[in-house]
């Protein structure tokens, strides 16, 4: 899995003029599948954002997780972060998983957010999505997951 994530100050997601998912402080979350992401690659990338130190503490160092820093989580579906505009001017998106792949993928990943202690909010799978956010700092990080067997057994 891939994440992109945003330190924000506030984020919303909006379906056919209605929010379906809105934060104040903390995670936003571009989560995208490919053919062979796994529940366990998902639990990992869970895991690991939730105890990510990029808030800041009293000193101003960013030695918080978002559980730390009293924030939250909006995850959204992006399918697009496994777009290839290599070759050609229309980007192309075999690396992505198939929806009915990458929409189990996206809820367990959520679940096991929701699981390390994180309140999470949730964008739509297969709507055309508004997202707004305030990018604070700015901090953005790019995560993928290990190949991980789905066993979760490391080598």
């Amino acid at each position: 899995m891939r994440a992109l994530v945003q330190r924000v100050s506030r984020a919303s997601v909006t379906v056919d003029g209605r929010v379906t998912g809105a934060i104040g402080r903390g995670l936003l979350v571009l989560l995208g599948a490919t053919h062979d992401d796994s529940e366990e690659g998902g639990r990992w990338l869970a895991a690991k954002l939730a105890g990510l130190r990029i808030f800041p503490d009293d000193a101003g160092k960013m030695n918080r997780d978002v559980r730390e820093a009293g924030g939250a989580a909006l995850v959204v579906p992006q399918f697009t972060l496994y777009g290839d505009a290599r070759y050609g001017r229309r980007p192309e998106f075999t690396a992505a998983a198939r929806p009915e792949i990458a929409e189990p993928l996206y809820e367990q990943f959520c679940e096991a957010l929701a699981a390390q202690g994180v309140d999470v909010e949730r964008g739509v799978f297969r709507a055309h999505m508004e997202v707004e956010l305030v990018n604070d700092g700015p901090v953005t990080l790019w995560i993928e997951s290990p190949a991980l067997p789905a066993d979760g057994a490391s080598s």
